[in-house]
């Protein structure tokens, strides 16, 4: 029950990640295309979450909490671009 469980969500978050995508090719401005890469490593981390669930091991997790942080970095130094045109000050 449980790996069914996992392939339906899995395939869901799949499929946001294409439309993610879509999002992030044809998205009118920098800042939609900002959001959707955003949205696309948290789908991302969901994505490898599942597989650690699936293969029930703890390895996963510690990649996805690598993956959250590098994430969180490139947004906010993404930004930061986008509102002043410098990183460092």
């Amino acid at each position: 029950m449980l790996a069914n469980v996992l392939l339906g969500v899995a395939v869901l978050v799949g499929l946001s990640l294409v439309l993610n995508a879509w999002r992030l090719i044809i998205g009118p401005t920098v800042t939609d295309r900002i959001l959707a890469l955003d949205t696309m490593y948290i789908n991302c981390i969901a994505l490898i979450v599942l597989l650690g669930i699936y293969f029930e091991t703890a390895l996963y997790y510690e990649a996805a909490l690598l993956i959250a942080m590098l994430g969180f970095v490139s947004t906010s130094a993404l930004s930061k671009y986008l509102l002043r045109g410098d990183i460092i000050e």
